[in-house]
């Protein structure tokens, strides 16, 4: 069976179409600014939206609706919807949508105070939720990976979500407004280094999970071509990428013969069976597959199998063949809860899927996030 070469990309999957993980139908190249009043405000995932009146030349009002980043990233960043209360006066700074004269992409909102914050604003500092010291080991002698996690956020280097591009929150403060990490290039075309296209991760965060090169079989590159994106159903998008990618907040929780891993959207939860050493006979398949787990040396070692086939990235479908293991490991002094994983598919894949992400105690409650896609505009 001839094989394929095959670039996983993050955003190299995310075509103008993908509203929600892109620039979408907004043009960046050009400026927008409105102001009016507060009818509404739908704080939910993919993307957030303020409803606004915004008053006509003849004075009457014209409803506006303007799209912010997810409310799970707005939570982790301080923003909450006690910010736009219905009434308040509000000016937005931000994009046009091409197809909606009544829309736009928000860069900034400019308070009735005269204070104001952009889109990637931070009011909070992402400060971890826990206010006791972690024991580092339960009363079993299991080390202690229980609570809320969540990958380090990313924020674009300029602020107003314009240009630039997406670098974890530590890295941001270093960077110019625009700036691209050292050995990255720009996106040809459009404003700044992204331009009207998406916004694109830094080498690092890339290199994790994002982007890999990977042999796919004959069956694998056909699928490809057929791929869509769960998201836009607001379904989960695979067993890997969802656990650290658009900022979840994830939960764990160690029972005596279960581990269960809560990823916080799409109502998306895995159980580990701990107490069986092999795999059921007749496993029903389902998204998240069958798993079992044990510990080595104080490393989880989870083998996961009987999987519907989907998407296991953005980017990379499997087959119901997928076989999957990954393994957590705790670092006790940075709290960096480590996943590296082997992902292999005889079907699709000509070579094991290879890499890892880490996710870090969360600044944020656990709270599972409603997915309302609002990115369609109607016709």
């Amino acid at each position: 069976m001839r094989a394929s070469a095959f670039l996983i990309g993050l955003f190299a999957a995310c075509q103008p179409a993908y509203a929600h993980h892109g620039f979408g139908t907004f043009d960046m190249n050009a400026d927008v600014e409105i102001t009016g009043t507060v009818t509404d405000l739908a704080f939910v995932n993919p993307h957030s939206w303020l409803y606004l009146d915004v008053a006509g030349d003849d004075g009457e009002a014209i409803p506006y609706r303007c799209e912010m980043r997810s409310a799970t990233t707005l939570r982790r960043s301080g923003w909450s919807p006690e910010m736009f209360p219905t009434g308040a006066q509000v000016t937005i700074q931000g994009s046009p949508d091409r197809n909606d004269r009544h829309a736009c992409y928000v860069s900034t909102v400019i308070f009735a105070d005269g204070s104001s914050i952009d889109r990637y604003g931070q009011r909070t500092p992402p400060t971890p939720v826990e206010a006791e010291p972690r024991a580092p080991r339960l009363a079993s002698g299991e080390p202690n990976i229980s609570g809320q996690w969540a990958a380090e956020q990313l924020v674009m280097t300029d602020p107003r979500g314009q240009r630039g591009t997406l670098v974890p929150l530590s890295e941001a403060e270093a960077l110019e407004p625009g700036a691209l990490p050292e050995g990255q290039g720009p996106i040809p075309g459009g404003r700044g280094a992204s331009g009207g296209g998406a916004p694109f991760a830094s080498g690092e965060v890339a290199r994790r999970l994002f982007q890999a090169r990977i042999e796919l079989t004959e069956a694998g590159r056909r699928a490809m071509e057929r791929r869509e994106d769960p998201a836009r159903r607001c379904e989960p998008i695979g067993v890997l990428m969802d656990w650290s990618y658009d900022s979840p907040v994830n939960r764990i929780t160690q029972h005596e013969n279960t581990i269960v891993l809560e990823y916080g959207k799409f109502g998306y939860a895995r159980t580990i069976h701990m107490n069986q050493r092999d795999h059921a006979a007749g496993i029903e398949p389902s998204r998240t597959g069958h798993s079992i787990g044990h510990w080595e040396n104080d490393v989880l070692v989870v083998d996961t199998v009987g999987f519907t086939a989907g998407a296991l990235t953005r980017g990379l479908l499997h087959s119901d063949r997928l076989h999957l293991v990954e393994r957590f490991s705790l670092d006790e002094a940075s709290m960096a809860l480590t996943r590296s994983f082997i992902a292999e598919d005889p079907l699709y894949f000509a070579e094991p899927f290879t890499s890892y992400d880490v996710v870090y105690p969360s600044n944020v409650p656990y709270e599972p996030s409603a997915c309302d896609d609002r990115s369609l505009f109607p016709e």
